[in-house]
């Protein structure tokens, strides 16, 4: 049998447990195997912090509240949790429930999709867009087998997105019969008090950002292992930015999007002046342009503070021209000594010759980070950085994910591998072909229709299966194998060791 076994306190019937359940519930539990969902413990991921200020949380909070005064005393959650599955906000009058409900981490903080802790109420919700009732067994994991969830999703009433979920918990032994109608009610007057104070409740509209400021904190363990494990190519970019920043230089570094040219000016200043300040500045929109400037050019002035200033060739027109006047007045002599001060501030961009041209004109320096596909052994090392940032911990990865990883050519460079590994580190502690998005195994050059991107999506999760043979994937697609085969040349798919077996 494939997948975690499942532990006798499961519901009865062959195929691991499933055939009691019913075609939803049998497909969840379906995909929380093909996710690598643990059978005996739930671990979701933890996030640390919850979006209190979105209109979802706002509606849904109050709705609830009234919900609450009628089941005073009822060991019952009631919960918002947002599209991807984080738990919000969490309200009850049971302590005791309270504190079973955090020993299976059901808090806010946590993500509790199905690919983070398998078939439950609110996950199986937000995955069929569906009113859904889990009960007791009914749980793919064996920790929340003592609990009855109902959860429904809230649609956005602007986009009719799926916007998140209500989900009402209890015990498995309670009453059941009224949960789901409870939750029922309670999303679709959240969903209409969305509407009304989003549309025409005199809920302000949220104004264009002004251009994010934001600090880079200290240099740190994470910055360091980022460092110090990768390819010759980045580390001598990193050295010709320092050696710039330290002769006095303004240095601009370029280089394609997500390339990490933010992280490469920061390393390199890090290692010129290691207890200096870093703030990063992202462009405003075109009617900002003042209010952006006093958020951050007062701090060009201070000796400990070094301003990141991001993306300067994607700035609005008018703010080019205010850029360079401030730039130019904060722009440090040459010095006299041999020991010249780095300029306060750095600039990025995708290339040298896109900088507003009065800014140019200030560059002493131009430092390029080399694209993702010319790095390849750093792949690997990045990968496991960002799986570990995001979990916490070390997560392991197959020699089959490590190929796939390393063959992709990486367009988006090292933010679209950030992501990739991101979602399948959320998956499982062990990464495999299965947890890996269906991009890393196609041709990034095509550029595909929404159909033919879910059609992509779907024949590379059934061929990254490792339980079954080409011929039966074919079968679940829904196609020949000849027409399986036709699909996987015209959208570029290549999975290591799926080759054609016997019986395939």
């Amino acid at each position: 049998m494939s997948g975690p076994r499942i532990l006798h306190a499961g519901p009865p019937g062959d195929d691991g447990g499933t055939d009691a359940l019913a075609p939803r519930l049998r497909a969840s539990w379906q995909r929380s195997r093909r996710y690598g969902v643990a059978a005996d413990h739930v671990q979701p991921v933890f996030t640390g912090s919850v979006d209190t200020e979105s209109l979802l949380f706002e509606c849904g909070r109050e709705v609830l509240r009234g919900l609450r005064s009628t089941l005073a005393d009822e060991p019952v959650s009631l919960m918002i949790t947002g599209g991807d599955g984080l738990v919000l906000c969490r309200m009850s009058d049971d302590l005791s429930f309270d504190r079973a409900l955090d020993r299976v981490h059901l808090a806010p903080g946590f993500y509790y999709a199905e690919q983070n802790v398998g078939t439950n109420g609110l996950g199986l919700a937000l995955a069929d867009r569906a009113p859904s009732l889990v009960r007791a067994d009914e749980h793919y994991c064996s920790d929340l087998r003592g609990f009855t969830c109902a959860a429904v999703p809230v649609l956005d009433p602007a986009t009719g997105d799926v916007a998140g979920s209500v989900n009402l918990t209890t015990w498995s032994d309670a009453s059941s019969a009224l949960l789901l109608a409870l939750a029922q009610a309670a999303a679709g007057n959240t969903a209409a008090l969305m509407q009304a104070r989003g549309r025409g409740g005199g809920r302000p509209e949220r104004s264009a950002p002004r251009g994010e400021v934001f600090r880079v904190q200290s240099a740190g363990p994470a910055e360091q292992e980022a460092a110090e494990p990768l390819s010759a190519r980045w580390t001598q970019a990193v050295d010709r930015a320092e050696a710039a920043m330290v002769a006095g230089d303004v240095v601009a570094v370029v280089g394609e999007p997500g390339a990490g040219k933010t992280a490469l000016a920061c390393l390199a200043r890090r290692a010129a002046l290691p207890r200096e300040r870093l703030l990063g500045v992202r462009p405003p929109s075109d009617t900002d342009v003042e209010p952006w400037l006093s958020l951050w050019a007062p701090e060009l002035a201070k000796d400990d503070t070094c301003v990141v200033l991001e993306a300067v060739d994607s700035l609005p027109a008018r703010a080019a021209g205010r850029l360079a006047e401030v730039l130019a007045a904060a722009r440090r002599p040459a010095a006299a000594t041999p020991l010249p001060r780095p300029q306060p501030f750095v600039l990025t961009a995708e290339a040298y010759d896109l900088l507003p041209e009065a800014v140019r004109s200030l560059v002493g320096a131009v430092v390029e980070v080399p694209a993702l596909r010319f790095r390849p052994d750093d792949i690997l090392p990045l990968a496991h950085l960002f799986a570990r940032r995001h979990r916490g911990r070390a997560i392991g990865f197959t020699s089959t994910a490590d190929r796939a990883l390393t063959d992709h050519q990486w367009p988006e460079n090292a933010r679209q591998l950030r992501r990739a590994v991101r979602e399948a580190a959320s998956r499982t502690d062990t990464i495999d072909v299965q947890h890996l998005p269906a991009e890393v195994f196609a041709d990034p050059g095509r550029r595909l229709s929404l159909l033919e991107r879910l059609e992509r999506d779907e024949i590379v999760r059934c061929l990254t299966d490792p339980t079954i043979t080409v011929a039966q994937a074919a079968e679940r697609l829904g196609m020949s194998r000849a027409t399986v085969y036709r699909k996987i040349a015209h959208y570029g798919i290549q999975i290591p060791d799926r080759a054609p077996r016997a019986g395939s």
